[in-house]
């Protein structure tokens, strides 16, 4: 399933487009369970403005005691950061993995300050 041009406002204000691909692997994810994982990335751009595209693969292992993944994927300015969470629930997977991701861009946007701030000016006029 795909969502293209989904908006959201940021912390400066402003409307970022953020593309939200979500697969499901091995079974067929309930509607619900697909815009909650939409719903969840899309909160991320709170952190850092810049994200530019999201992918969300959830899988489900029947061999492994009902083991339910959740792999995020963030495409950034220059890099992409990605983070995994495996738990008996598809929410709690997807919340962990968030939560990882969102550690990761309070540093990625650190480390953006610490360079140069005409790098994040540049950033900003781009999108």
């Amino acid at each position: 399933m795909r969502i293209l041009g989904r908006s959201s406002r940021s912390a400066a204000g402003k409307e970022t487009v953020m593309n939200i691909i979500v697969t499901s692997r091995h079974f067929k994810a309930q509607d619900s369970l697909v815009e909650y994982a939409r719903e969840a990335v899309g909160r991320l751009t709170r952190f850092y403005d810049g994200v530019v595209r999201g992918e969300v693969i959830l899988s489900y292992e029947k061999k492994r005691k009902s083991v339910k993944s959740a792999e995020i994927i963030l495409s950034v300015y220059k890099t992409r950061l990605t983070a995994e969470s495996t738990t008996m629930d598809f929410q709690r997977s997807v919340d962990v993995a968030c939560d990882k991701l969102a550690a990761q861009l309070r540093k990625y946007k650190d480390r953006l300050h610490q360079r140069d701030r005409t790098t994040v000016r540049r950033v900003r006029e781009k999108l």
